[in-house]
């Protein structure tokens, strides 16, 4: 298990999260309009290549979305392009399994680096100015360090998966496990298992955060180093998290929601397991019996649904 320690402020911090997802929750809305989404995304990504040196502006990171010609340096847009793909794709990854982990860092640094996707095989140290700041394990220790992060990722149940995130995140920088890119890879797994902890992750620009505080960010990883333990940076790291969501919440504009609005939450939530009608009715607190049972009604009727077993015994499965 990497070392760390879950400090009081960092409880506190776990404490204000939670109450911002009840916010997010009771809102209702399982994830931002469109336009919003989308502007959520193009911060994410300047702001994730602008901490390695990236000079594209979010106007120019919208236009790659939207598949129009930008002028700019060829590799920060190919940078830009590679991490709006990588991150368009978090959905379809599980945090905890190699092959993932390895397939995002091949498309983050495609066309960027000869070894894109797999790991390094030399060693490596990170300058600072022209000081050695962390010097990284050997090359072959790195599948195995991996191996481990991921492990204990996958069958810890006791950390808070806000603190995992962080702990992850500062183990992948640690090891630096590719020849390039390990910052960028180290962020989006955060949003990885944030993501998989509450979906509306998927959309929480935490980057944005990390690079107005890039100072901050580079020295605590540095202290982490210096003291074989990254309870520093899950603190960092939970303030920034507290930070991103509390901003992000304060762009959503309540508004009166649909049974087209729920039935989407719902299949967000279940994915492809079997739910109840009880289920149902608990994602929705004071939505009445006849209403959650109308809306389940219509959606088998269009064929959203399936269904099967009878009256107590009914499960429903989004198609």
């Amino acid at each position: 298990m990497p070392p760390f320690e879950v400090t009081s402020e960092s409880i506190r911090l776990l404490a204000e999260i939670e109450r911002q997802l009840g916010r997010y929750e009771g809102l209702h809305q399982p994830r931002p309009a469109p336009r919003l989404r989308k502007s959520l995304r193009v911060r994410t990504v300047q702001s994730s290549v602008a901490i390695e040196g990236n000079t594209l502006t979010e106007e120019q990171i919208t236009a790659l979305l939207d598949g129009r010609r930008v002028a700019g340096p060829s590799r920060e847009i190919l940078e830009a392009q590679n991490a709006l793909a990588a991150y368009d794709r978090l959905p379809e990854w599980a945090p905890e399994n190699r092959d993932d982990l390895l397939a995002a860092h091949g498309i983050l640094m495609g066309g960027l680096i000869n070894r894109s996707g797999r790991w390094r095989r030399g060693g490596v140290g990170v300058l600072q100015g022209t000081r050695v700041a962390h010097l990284a394990p050997p090359a072959s220790r790195v599948a195995g360090l991996v191996g481990d992060v991921l492990r204990f990722l996958a069958t810890d149940t006791d950390t808070h998966p806000a603190v995992k995130a962080a702990v992850v995140h500062y183990e992948l920088e640690f090891i630096h496990p590719f020849e390039d890119g390990n910052g960028r890879i180290g962020r989006l797994w955060h949003t990885l298992i944030l993501s998989r902890y509450h979906r509306v992750f998927l959309h929480v620009p935490i980057e944005s955060v990390i690079r107005e505080r890039q100072d901050e960010y580079y020295t605590v990883l540095r202290s982490c180093d210096q003291t074989g333990t990254s309870t520093a940076f899950v603190e960092f790291s939970l303030r920034a998290t507290h930070e991103a969501l509390q901003r992000t919440l304060s762009e959503f504009t309540p508004s009166p929601v649909t049974p087209a609005q729920r039935l989407e939450a719902a299949a967000e939530h279940f994915q492809s397991q079997s739910f109840s009608r009880k289920d149902y009715l608990a994602l929705f607190p004071g939505l009445s019996t006849a209403t959650g049972s109308r809306d389940l009604r219509k959606a088998v009727d269009v064929k959203r649904l399936t269904r099967s077993g009878d009256k107590a015994q009914t499960r429903y499965r989004f198609r």
